[in-house]
């Protein structure tokens, strides 16, 4: 766990460790989620990044007619 300080200005930095864990790249946009009494950064990443995230899923279970739309 790290420790920052919030600057005058309500400014942080993120810990040179978790931005090459997150892979984060100057520039980059996060949200900011208030939740729980904490603050989250989530990092907004790009639509194609999310391709093929869903390899192997199993989609041969039985579905109702109903479930159509």
């Amino acid at each position: 766990m790290e420790t920052v300080t919030i600057s005058p200005k309500f400014q942080v930095v993120i810990p040179k460790a978790i931005r090459e864990q997150l892979k984060l790249v100057v520039g980059q946009k996060v949200q900011a989620i208030a939740y729980a009494g904490r603050i989250e950064l989530i990092p907004v990443r790009p639509a194609r990044e999310l391709r093929g995230m869903l390899r192997g899923l199993d989609t041969s279970i039985e579905r109702d007619e109903e479930d159509r739309v």
